[in-house]
């Protein structure tokens, strides 16, 4: 009996670790982004952003209003995490309030579409299209309270969907004993990656994001290392001081949301309130998933209180394993 709840209890933890580990690709995942923007009086450019999609072609398709004409050539430019769809076309009489701009296949993903639109008075406007409702409607100039949920929203999402930072934070939570160092842990954490977070989006700092992304799956490696220690008893930096390793850290990982950030743009007349509700957004996200962690590992310390030691290596292997595949494949895709 005592072996079967053991390995009972490996099982749960493997699935929560599988639930995470089963898209490796761990920005593949990101929101799409669409821009309109009003060139002249009856002229928009219309760019997309297409990520990659399990190392493919991204399967939504745009589809624009039948009247919208494409003037010129379109253009696809191939970055190294997504396609950039560039075309103008000429919008009869100008105006674009109403049109239904369409993403066909986006209900067979799991991503979102940012669009944000932007008349030559400057006002914009933005709006969601996601996998259960693929079209976004334009309407006139947004309020500040619903631009505010637009961007907590596109916070809970990149986070959630950012499996390089749900594995960090997974890794803390299995070195970090006790509640109270626990929360001083992630409030130190969270510190750090909106001071980063702000800087670099403002423009103020500017690291190149490929050597980012890389650097974040060497700083999960390092906490699996720690995690490993942890588990045989040895001293460990990150179980001693947690929170200065988790604020070191944390500002590393603050750049790697202000990429996704900037892939997806701030609104001119709301930059402040931008950026404070995408990273409200992005906290909101964290703290469901500490609850969901928690959770879980409350049900398996029930199940038996007392792991053999290989059981508690399993998760520090694995994510060990995939922060060293996720670097190797950043590292080629510089």
């Amino acid at each position: 009996m005592k072996v079967r709840r053991a390995c009972l209890s490996v099982y749960f933890l493997f699935l929560l670790i599988a639930g995470i580990f089963s898209q490796a690709f761990a920005h593949e995942l990101q929101p799409s982004s669409l821009e309109v923007r009003q060139l002249t009086q009856d002229r928009y450019e219309v760019i997309w952003r297409a990520p990659v999609y399990y190392r493919k072609p991204h399967p939504a398709k745009l589809q624009l209003p039948e009247q919208w004409k494409t003037v010129g050539v379109p253009t696809v430019r191939q970055l190294s995490d997504s396609a950039l769809h560039r075309r103008v076309v000429s919008v009869p009489g100008g105006d674009i309030a109403g049109a239904v701009i369409r993403f066909i296949g986006l209900e067979a993903t799991i991503t979102d579409v940012f669009a944000r639109f932007t008349w030559l008075d400057g006002a914009e406007t933005t709006a969601i299209a996601r996998p259960g409702h693929p079209w976004v409607d334009i309407e006139g100039k947004r309020s500040a309270w619903q631009v505010a949920g637009d961007y907590t929203l596109l916070g809970m999402d990149h986070i959630l969907s950012g499996f390089d930072h749900l594995t960090f934070v997974l890794a803390l939570l299995l070195i970090v004993s006790g509640m109270k160092r626990l929360l001083i842990t992630v409030t130190s954490f969270t510190l750090a990656h909106s001071i980063t977070l702000a800087t670099a989006t403002l423009g103020v700092m500017w690291v190149p994001g490929p050597p980012v992304e890389a650097t974040i799956a060497l700083s999960i490696l390092f906490l699996a290392s720690e995690l490993v220690k942890v588990n045989r008893g040895l001293p460990s930096v990150t179980a001693q001081y947690p929170w200065i390793v988790a604020f070191v850290l944390g500002l590393l990982h603050g750049f790697g949301f202000a990429g996704a950030l900037n892939d997806i743009g701030l609104p001119q007349h709301e930059v402040p309130m931008a950026l404070l509700t995408f990273n409200v957004g992005v906290e909101l996200g964290q703290l469901i998933f500490i609850a969901a962690v928690m959770s879980l590992l409350f049900v398996i310390r029930k199940l038996r209180r007392e792991w053999p030691l290989w059981a508690h290596q399993v998760p520090a292997y694995a994510i060990g394993g995939i922060a060293t595949f996720w670097f190797f494949e950043r590292l080629a895709g510089f």
